[in-house]
């Protein structure tokens, strides 16, 4: 008699990992939802980490439930999909502008792949190599960035800070500096409990959310918009 074979169970599908989507995973993502959807384009593009995907769209559907309308601008924006995203979960905001010094290979195959499911944001992106300084920004604007390295994030900040506009950042590779809260505190939440004061500070009201730690352990997501009274 022969031995029965041994089947593994498949393997989980972590949405942390680096690996790319490719057609493979589009069994995935089966239904009709908006998140489903957009996940079927990113798999057919065959450019992105699911990482990614899953950090863009936590931050665009947390920022959305903040903040709606007003041009969107995403910093240090690598593939660009999060200013796609934000104008598909918030059809009132007119456009949307990806600024990066050196925007990522992905970022042509994920907008034309956006575009050719929704026509609707056809003309409404666009992206540009600049820095953060060279863009002029608005007190309507809606600031987005995802895992601007270090400094970066502050940058961000700066340039929001600067004409009081709404913000959210998701902050990465955090400087470790000296800090007074160092002696209570792990040195990177230090830095970003020093961000969030600061917007305080500016009279901003301040949020403070985390997304799941299984997409990313740099999960600390940080939202503010000028106090209008």
């Amino acid at each position: 008699m022969l031995p029965s074979r041994i089947v593994q169970p498949p393997s989980p599908f972590a949405h942390g990992s680096r690996s790319r989507l490719t057609p493979r995973d589009l069994p995935r993502f089966p239904s009709e939802s908006l998140f489903d959807k957009i996940a079927r384009v990113v798999c057919r593009a065959e450019c992105l980490p699911r990482k990614e995907l899953y950090e863009a769209w936590e931050v665009a559907r947390r920022a959305r439930r903040r903040f709606r309308g007003g041009r969107v601008i995403d910093l240090a924006c690598g593939h660009g999909l999060v200013a796609h995203l934000m104008l598909l979960l918030d059809d009132t905001s007119p456009c949307a502008l990806a600024v990066d010094t050196r925007v990522a290979g992905s970022a042509p195959s994920i907008a034309a792949g956006l575009v050719g499911a929704w026509p609707r944001i056809a003309g409404r992106v666009t992206i540009e190599e600049r820095a953060i300084a060279e863009v002029a920004l608005t007190p309507g604007d809606l600031v987005v960035s995802v895992h601007a390295c270090g400094a970066l994030t502050d940058e961000v900040l700066d340039a929001a800070l600067a004409v009081r506009a709404r913000v959210a950042v998701l902050p990465c590779c955090q400087e470790a500096r000296p800090s007074a809260l160092a002696g209570w505190l792990d040195p990177t939440l230090a830095i970003d409990v020093a961000r969030a004061h600061r917007l305080l500070a500016a009279d901003y009201d301040v949020f403070t959310q985390t997304i799941a730690r299984e997409i990313t352990p740099k999960n600390r997501l940080l939202l503010g918009a000028p106090r209008t009274s």
